[in-house]
This record gives C-alpha cells, sequence and structure tokens, in this order.
C-alpha cells in the first residue's frame, strides 16, 4: 500500500480519468465483485465495491490497497485474499464516508492486511 493509502500508487498501472464504475475487482484468490462507486478527488480516492451475496454488502476499499489494473478486461486487483477482504470493516454508506474515524480504522486494516501479505 501506498504511504497514503487514499491514492494509487505508482506503479499499479491506473489510467487518471478512467470511470472505473462496473469494473470486475479480483482478490488474489478470486472474484469478490464490482465497483459500483468511485472518488479520483485527490488525496481522496477510493472503490465502493459491491460484494453481492458473497458477502450481502459493499466495502470501501482505499486506492492503495490496488496491486494492479487490467483495462483491456476492466478488471482490478488487489494483493489481498478474499478472506482478507472479508474481514474488513463494514461499509455503511449513510455515516462512513464523512466519519473520520471509521476512515482511518479503514485505512490501518488494509495497511495491516497488505504487510501480512507474501
Amino acid at each position: 500500500m501506498t504511504e497514503n493509502p487514499w491514492t494509487f500508487g505508482a506503479d499499479c498501472g491506473h489510467l487518471p480519468g478512467t470511470d472505473l464504475t462496473g469494473w470486475d475487482v479480483e482478490a488474489a484468490d478470486g472474484h469478490i465483485g464490482t465497483v459500483a462507486e468511485h472518488s479520483d478527488e485527490a488525496g481522496d480516492v477510493h472503490l465502493v465495491v459491491d460484494a453481492g451475496a458473497w458477502i450481502f454488502g459493499k466495502l470501501l476499499v482505499p486506492a492503495g490497497a490496488v496491486a494492479r489494473f487490467d483495462a483491456r478486461r476492466r478488471t482490478l486487483c488487489l494483493s489481498l485474499t478474499k478472506e482478507q477482504v472479508k474481514d474488513a470493516p463494514q461499509f455503511l454508506p449513510d455515516r462512513d464516508l464523512a466519519d473520520r474515524q471509521y476512515r482511518e480504522d479503514v485505512a490501518a486494516y488494509y495497511r495491516m492486511a497488505l504487510d501480512s501479505c507474501p
């Protein structure tokens, strides 16, 4: 993860200005959902991933958790397993985007999870 979890890493292949809505999201061990929405606001780049029936909800994923993009397949890949993503803090849209503590908890969770990747 980049030093600032709310920005894409320099080597992930992100194309600025690309609408990621509808792109598939893959964990290291399989499909986890699709991008329901995203923010490209500088210093606050994140994805809201709709995991559908897999975890019955949505996840807020900081941009720094994205390992790479595949524009041809319209897929972005995380360096995490499905289990690590499943254990991330649940996204509650009515409150979470404005909740500073929640966002700090999300960033801390993804930092810890990525640090444990081989």
